[in-house]
């Protein structure tokens, strides 16, 4: 198995629940470090460095505006970890994004898109999640907008979100992969194929089954490609993740989560990773922390597999 050439790994706190429909998102990053994330991967032979927790305003719980949910205070939190994601980058190590809501990917993947278009490299994003985030003030039946970062990122969304990372797109729907999803609301079904977003929904892992699913997700990668993995804990199914606000049954088993991770592992170029949605308030006795800190493992090397 090849595992990310990176050896340092910086863990960047941002406790916050500002794009949710739920609130206790923001107590994810410390049930994180709870379930022992920095010293599972200090056993893999890699140094770790716990940054903290950034600081944003609080959350206000308010009803949206223009069809947004708090967007002067989402625009901040993206901000603060836009720049933390990057000077990690810059200094050479691997920004782990601990959230807080799904959001803050906007942030974070503009983030490693700047790097990547100031370092000439492709960028590969693999989408990890039961919903696929492609919703727009128009589309959105909430306002929540951590129902909308793909969009943002891809050039759709207030002006502050989609100009955050100095490019607009900051990236294009062809990088980006999206892996078990399961609940698209319906114009925001029409919009994904409009736009040609590729998805791997759960019918289609059903069908062909998670390797081949991750075959193609993963194919097209060079040495010169940056992946990135934005890993929502809901892409698990329920019975394995119960701590999210937006649960969503059918999602992938144990096992083929655990392949998933392997796999992209294999391929030796995972140089980024969000985790997020990981509630803690709806959680039972810290269970999908545990099971979040082993499949991120399995990222940096970790394998059930009898292989040499």
């Amino acid at each position: 198995m090849t595992i990310s050439p990176y050896t340092s790994i910086r863990l960047i706190g941002a406790p916050t629940d500002i794009g949710a429909g739920a609130r206790g998102a923001s107590m994810g990053p410390e049930a994180l470090r709870v379930a022992g994330l920095a010293q599972a991967l200090q056993q893999h032979g890699l140094q770790v460095h716990d940054s903290g927790n950034l600081n944003g305003p609080a959350n206000p719980w308010q009803a949206p505006e223009d069809g947004y949910r708090h967007l002067p205070e989402v625009v901040a939190w993206n901000q603060a970890v836009h720049d933390a994601v990057y000077a990690s980058l810059q200094d050479g190590h691997f920004p782990m994004l601990l959230g807080g809501d799904h959001c803050l990917g906007i942030g974070s993947i503009s983030a490693v898109a700047k790097h990547c278009r100031l370092q000439g490299r492709k960028l590969r994003v693999l989408w990890l999640d039961a919903h696929a985030d492609f919703n727009t003030a128009e589309l959105t039946p909430s306002g929540n907008i951590h129902g909308m970062p793909v969009a943002c990122l891809c050039g759709f969304g207030p002006t502050e979100l989609v100009q955050m990372g100095g490019h607009v797109p900051a990236i294009d729907t062809a990088c980006v992969r999206q892996i078990g999803i399961r609940s698209v609301d319906a114009g925001e079904k029409r919009f994904v194929h409009a736009q040609q977003l590729e998805v791997f929904d759960m019918r289609y892992i059903d069908e062909v089954g998670m390797r081949s699913a991750m075959q193609q997700a993963l194919a097209g990668l060079d040495v010169d490609t940056h992946l990135h993995v934005s890993f929502d804990v809901d892409f698990l199914d329920p019975s394995l993740a119960p701590g999210v606000g937006t649960t969503v049954p059918g999602g992938p088993t144990y096992r083929e989560a655990q392949l998933c991770m392997e796999m992209i592992a294999d391929t030796g170029l995972l140089a980024s990773l969000d985790v997020v949605e990981l509630n803690p308030a709806l959680d039972e006795r810290n269970k999908t922390a545990q099971v979040a800190v082993d499949l991120i493992e399995s990222l940096f090397g970790k394998s059930t597999l009898m292989r040499a």
